[in-house]
Formats: structure tokens, sequence, C-alpha cells
């Protein structure tokens, strides 16, 4: 299993549990309160992170 990593949103230490695949930009790891708001926008799709199912909250 990979190892957990910390949201990659500035100023967020929750951990990442969602990658988000982002045509206009690079992918990333965040935590589900940041994919939430980031998956409401057209063309970004969410991926859950294998073995982060404890922090979908």
């Amino acid at each position: 299993m990979p190892a957990m990593r910390h949201c990659d949103e500035s100023g967020c230490h929750e951990r990442a549990a969602v990658r988000l695949h982002i045509p206009w930009a690079d992918r990333k790891d965040v935590c589900t309160a940041h994919a939430r708001a980031m998956v409401q926008r057209d063309g970004i799709v969410a991926e859950p992170l294998p073995g982060a199912e404890k922090h979908w909250v």
C-alpha cells in the first residue's frame, strides 16, 4: 500500500484521500473536503486513493 500523503492544497494538513484528474492542470491528491468542492467543476474526475477509505468522512 502506498504511503499516505497530505492534501496538496496549500495550508491544508489533512490526509489525501482522493486523486483529482484535472484536464487543465496536474493531478492533485486532496482531502475529502477539498475534493467535494473541486469536483463540482466540469471535467474534474475523482478517484479514491487505495487505502484511504478511513479518511472518507
